[in-house]
């Protein structure tokens, strides 16, 4: 149906992302698993590799990070899948180092299973700290991110966030983790949906503005929209405030988001 739905509806690949959180981040991997000829790329976040289980008592065992298959196993479940030969989705992998839920061991199982299909030691790799956690990213000839995975320092089962700026991206919550990083800026960042200035915007506190003259307005991006919704959902006003919007305000806020995304052909 999937695949149908993307021809039928001359949906470009190139456009189509998925994601997940905990059994999301699982099916994610299913979905980029069983379809990867419809995903441009993924993010499994707090997940589990694609076929580690086969059952209700082996899931829980799997999420505890105990008696995994062999990377060469999972890698085949990958390669089982579908007919497809290639090209893969890129995978970027996020998971907390004191996630007791899903522990972090999946993390790895689920970058040595994407690294095999992408290519495994042929792949060129880098290790950097971002915002005090480590990130790994390996990439082909031509500098193209094929599997990157972020260890989200003293983070439980959840997904990260960063609230510290002036305008985040999302609230604290149930599964919603205050790590001082932006898994949605910095994802939408790999997919070519927000850019490098936009995630530092989403991660620290923003500058003042100390020249008079106006600043050009541009047309506001998916990342824009995603934080206008924040604040709507923040009960803020956007006039510096917080409290109860007016539905002129609401209004508006619906109008902006709606018109980004057609103009994204991500709606008609």
């Amino acid at each position: 149906m999937i695949r149908h739905l993307v021809r039928t509806q001359n949906i470009d690949p190139a456009r189509i992302h998925v994601t997940g959180l905990s059994a999301g981040g699982a099916m994610a991997n299913v979905m980029l698993a069983t379809y990867p000829e419809v995903f441009a790329a993924g993010a499994i976040i707090g997940g589990l590799p694609f076929g580690a289980a086969s059952s209700v008592g082996e899931a829980f065992e799997r999420m505890q990070g105990r008696n995994p298959p062999s990377p060469t196993a999972l890698a085949e479940k990958i390669r089982q899948a579908s007919v497809h030969k290639g090209p893969w989705p890129a995978v970027s992998v996020w998971h907390g180092t004191h996630d007791q839920t899903v522990r972090a061991r999946n993390a790895d199982q689920i970058t040595d299973q994407w690294l095999a299909i992408h290519g495994g030691p042929a792949l060129a790799s880098h290790d950097e700290a971002v915002n005090g956690h480590a990130r790994k990213i390996w990439h082909d000839a031509k500098g193209r991110s094929l599997v990157e995975k972020y260890a989200i320092s003293g983070m439980g089962h959840g997904v990260p966030l960063s609230l510290t700026s002036d305008d985040p991206l999302g609230q604290a919550g149930p599964f919603m983790l205050e790590t001082r990083i932006s898994s949605t800026a910095r994802i939408a960042h790999a997919w070519g949906l927000a850019t490098e200035a936009e995630i530092a915007a989403t991660e620290t506190v923003f500058q003042t503005q100390t020249t008079d003259q106006p600043k050009p307005q541009a047309a506001p991006s998916l990342l824009d929209m995603a934080r206008l919704r924040s604040r709507w959902n923040r009960g803020e006003t956007g006039s510096g405030g917080t409290g109860t919007a007016s539905s002129a305000h609401a209004n508006k806020i619906s109008k902006v988001i709606n018109d980004a995304l057609r103009a994204a052909g991500l709606l008609r």
